[in-house]
């Protein structure tokens, strides 16, 4: 589990294809309190450490990635050099400052538009971005929705579409900062939202 408060922003420095595609990352957690087999959320997917180190390049740990996490995420498109938004797993006794976040991505959303707010540069941007027609209907005003394994809240909606504003801290400190139209992000829905939907359509 995480709390969709991103903690450091990592950058990938190698990919490897095969059966699994291997993906090395450099970060700023310490190797030696990365727990081989730890989980940790890169841009969203809830991924699994099977290799770390450090070099001359710093931090760094492997996961791998399955066809279907490639097909179903964002990280098929990742090259050498991205910059990727990392939580590690939520310890009992963590302060949970934003919601429960899975690291299950239910599907990808894409940036529409993006907006200052009362147009001053340096203040709050307001995203508009597109959801999967299918994922749609569990967004709601003022619900909570993790893009790029970052916590936020729903401004308004409209069919596929809602809107976010985001502070200026969280641009510094998450990709967010550079996304721009046409930028695609791993969106996971609501917990709470996904499961009132199952039991509203469960048979009694």
């Amino acid at each position: 589990m995480f709390t969709g408060i991103i903690t450091d922003i990592g950058k990938v420095r190698g990919i490897v294809a095969g059966a699994d595609t291997r993906i090395e990352i450099i970060c700023a957690y310490d190797a030696d309190g990365i727990a081989l087999g730890a989980s940790i959320a890169c841009s969203g997917p809830c991924m699994t450490v099977i290799e770390k180190g450090r070099d001359g390049a710093g931090n760094w740990f492997a996961v791998e990635a399955s066809p279907e996490t490639l097909k179903r995420t964002t990280i098929g498109a990742w090259k050498v050099g991205d910059r990727i938004n990392l939580e590690r797993a939520l310890k009992v006794g963590d302060e949970l400052g934003g919601h429960i976040v899975s690291g299950h991505v239910d599907g990808i959303a894409e940036v529409l538009r993006r907006e200052d707010v009362a147009g001053k540069d340096g203040g709050s941007v307001r995203f508009t971005i597109r959801a999967p027609k299918e994922l749609a209907r569990f967004i709601a005003e003022k619900g909570s929705v993790a893009l790029d394994g970052i916590s936020l809240t729903v401004n308004d909606v409209d069919g596929t579409d809602f809107t976010i504003n985001v502070i200026p801290h969280t641009l510094a400190h998450t990709t967010l900062g550079a996304a721009a139209a046409g930028t695609r992000l791993n969106l996971e829905i609501d917990q709470m939202a996904r499961y009132v939907a199952r039991l509203r359509d469960a048979p009694l």
